[in-house]
């Protein structure tokens, strides 16, 4: 079967931007994607869009609205995608099957959210819409609340971990600093993470402030390209394997802790590439709260259920350590536009394989993973990428 690779991309700065609305933060990015993969619009066969909206705007189609700053993609098909916090991935791997099934040879992919021009009471609910309302949606505190009750539950089967969850988001927030795409470029130091304090507090107990990923706008955009083009263009990130695992909506038909799609996920993409976690050298994972990370350790495979602690006790994930997990900061520095989150993603692994990372960067990273997911680990994206040129 055919490879479809990325060929390109653009990324603006993470954070409460002056853009005012989604249509501005995709026009930053898609003629810049284009001219970094050196194609023009005329090249452009699909585009795919991706951004979850849900009440943050009142206008949608935004499909449609990527021609609006590049007129010549007017008649150009355009399909908008929508996956929850997955939403920037299902957009990624909609573009490769369009590519890879011979139906076109370039795609543009766009993600991007607009998410601080709405109240944070608002966004809240607005993002409640990715769990389950029927049985979730009066959950206090919105889906930091639901990511709560997984580490209250997480906490009474295998102990307190708050002071690891401390570690993490003291971790990625100190590799936050390296990365100028980051919303939050400071390292509070594990102390103030670890803390309670007024300018550290609760909001969804046992989750404090610096536990929960920003409220974010922004855009990323990629260029998807066959095999036949990319062979002709200055560069070409290949994709060993890419795996799509669902999984129950609902928390109360499932252990909330286990994360079983993103296992399944991790599970099924280790097999399919070949590798073994030791393979890979970095690994970009989602990082919305920490509890999340500390659980991914456990679905990716690093170590058994429970043990996720041993991942930040022994420096596994250290950017020094053996995998480095989220050397960009992850969405807890860098920042959580949900459309634009899984594009961005896979942005930070390309930069590490093409040795462009600046200060982020991992020494001869090789291969790269890529873990995104919607909602509490219902819809699960697995990537392993590789450089080709």
């Amino acid at each position: 079967m055919p490879r479809a690779s990325i060929v390109g991309w653009a990324h603006t700065p993470f954070g409460r931007l002056e853009a005012p609305d989604v249509e501005s933060l995709m026009a930053g990015v898609s003629g810049e994607a284009l001219a970094h993969a050196g194609v023009g619009p005329e090249d452009v066969d699909g585009i795919y869009v991706g951004v979850m909206n849900n009440g943050f705007s009142k206008q949608g189609f935004e499909a449609a609205q990527v021609a609006l700053s590049l007129p010549e993609l007017a008649h150009v098909p355009a399909t908008r995608l929508e996956n929850a916090c997955a939403t920037g991935s299902a957009a990624l791997y909609t573009a490769l099957d369009f590519v890879e099934s011979g139906r076109g040879r370039v795609a543009l992919v766009v993600g991007a959210e607009k998410m601080t021009a709405k109240p944070v009471i608002e966004t809240s609910d607005i993002l409640l819409n990715a769990s389950y309302r029927k049985e979730e949606g009066d959950t206090e505190g919105g889906f930091a609340g639901v990511f709560g009750r997984i580490a209250q539950t997480y906490f009474q089967r295998y102990g307190d971990r708050s002071e690891e969850l401390a570690r993490i988001a003291a971790k990625n927030h100190r590799n936050g600093v390296s990365n100028p795409y980051a919303q939050m470029r400071r390292d509070f130091g594990f102390e103030f993470c670890n803390a309670v304090s007024d300018k550290n507090p609760y909001v969804a107990a046992p989750l404090r402030r610096t536990d929960c990923s920003l409220i974010s706008d922004g855009a990323a955009a990629i260029v998807v390209a066959d095999e036949e083009t990319a062979q002709k263009l200055q560069r070409s990130i290949a994709f060993r394997t890419r795996q799509h695992v669902n999984d129950i909506l609902p928390l109360s038909r499932r252990d909330p802790t286990a994360f079983a799609g993103a296992r399944m996920a991790w599970e099924k993409a280790r097999a399919n590439a070949g590798v073994t976690l030791d393979d890979l050298d970095l690994v970009e994972t989602h990082d919305c709260f920490t509890i999340a990370e500390l659980i991914e350790y456990e679905a990716m495979g690093l170590v058994a259920p429970g043990e996720g602690y041993r991942v930040v006790r022994e420096g596994i994930a250290e950017k020094g350590g053996r995998l480095p997990v989220n050397p960009s900061g992850g969405l807890k520095s860098k920042g959580h536009p949900v459309g634009a989150t899984g594009v961005s993603m896979h942005v930070m692994a390309c930069l590490q394989l093409m040795n462009e990372a600046g200060d982020m960067q991992i020494p001869a990273a090789a291969l790269a993973g890529v873990f995104n997911m919607g909602g509490a680990a219902v819809a699960n994206y697995v990537s392993i990428l590789e450089r080709l040129k």
